[in-house]
């Protein structure tokens, strides 16, 4: 009489290892994709966060260039009010000899007093376009923080990714997704907003 029901367990532990087989590749192939999907938005968001920075540095050099030729106007200015007050002072002089002074002298105050006041437009239209380059450069900067930010997460979700991959661990894996969604998220915020 044999001892028990004869099992093929050959044939059985081959079936285990085909089924363990077949879902730890289905899971890998999952990973594999969400990873790749990942490194996507990673590679783009990365190109963002460079472009966004370059552009604020263009803008912040233009400022700077700005703030020079407002400087240059505001020295201009200071320059035409010495020689008005050279003027005033050389009609002073006369009028302290008791005489008229020649209208020469007047004349020419005048004309340095009123090529002050276009000089002074121009400083401060130079300064209030500095000020529009700063302010948009430092908007960008803003923006590539948060491009930036979202590379971060997509690297840290790839990498969760591959820990899940290695570790077979399905958990491990919803961790990897739900970060790449708070990056892609913010990814989308920076992108449209």
């Amino acid at each position: 009489m044999p001892e028990g029901p004869e099992v093929e367990i050959e044939r059985l532990h081959e079936t285990i290892h085909e089924e363990l087989e077949h879902e730890g590749g289905s899971f890998l192939k999952r990973i594999a994709l969400t990873t790749a999907i990942l490194a996507a938005f990673a590679a783009i968001a990365s190109l963002r966060a460079g472009a966004t920075v370059n552009e604020a540095l263009v803008l912040k050099t233009e400022a700077t260039r700005l703030q020079a030729e407002a400087s240059d106007q505001w020295a201009y200015y200071q320059a035409k009010g010495l020689k008005a007050a050279v003027q005033e002072a050389s009609a002073t002089s006369w009028l302290a000899m008791g005489k008229e002074p020649p209208t020469k002298y007047l004349d020419e105050q005048k004309r340095y007093t009123g090529e002050q006041a276009e000089i002074r437009k121009k400083a401060e239209e130079k300064e209030r376009q500095r000020d529009e380059k700063s302010k948009e450069a430092d908007k960008l900067i803003h923006h590539h923080h948060g491009f930036a930010s979202a590379v971060a997460l997509f690297q840290v979700s790839i990498a969760l990714g591959a820990v899940a991959a290695l570790a077979r661990e399905r958990l491990v894996w919803f961790g990897s997704m739900g970060m790449g969604l708070v990056g892609i998220v913010l990814f989308a915020k920076r992108l449209f907003g």
